[in-house]
């Protein structure tokens, strides 16, 4: 590994590890952090933030409405993750598959997948439609 990617993983790993020692009640209020990187970072750490989803949840769904489309493609993900247990998403995520980005589409119908298989079959394909 050269020396640059060396510091990088090195400081990539020090920046999770920071954000692991902060409440979840924290990083749901980051995702409306005036920089999207923030709120994107914050969506990625509560992606990981099962243990506490009552505050994590809310604030996904509450991402998916973000003006920045890595944010809300990131936030669909993230529930995905979370799987069965983010149903009350299920309607902003179905919303997202008409959103105008196709990435975000995409992770919209993976997530909805995850998250209730049975009633999205139908549901899916207009992700890919647009």
């Amino acid at each position: 590994m050269t020396t640059g990617l060396y510091r990088a993983a090195v400081l990539g790993g020090l920046v999770f590890a920071a954000g692991c020692e902060k409440s979840t009640t924290y990083w749901a209020e980051q995702t409306k952090a005036e920089d999207p990187a923030q709120r994107r970072h914050a969506v990625h750490v509560l992606s990981d933030a099962a243990k506490d989803q009552k505050t994590s949840v809310p604030a996904l769904i509450e991402a998916l409405k973000d003006d920045n489309h890595y944010v809300r493609r990131d936030a669909a993900r993230a529930l995905g993750h979370v799987g069965p247990e983010a149903k009350d998403g299920v309607p902003a995520l179905r919303a997202l598959l008409r959103d105008r980005e196709p990435s975000v589409r995409r992770a919209a119908g993976d997530a909805l997948q995850k998250i209730d298989p049975g009633t999205t079959a139908t549901a899916v394909p207009a992700a890919k439609v647009h």
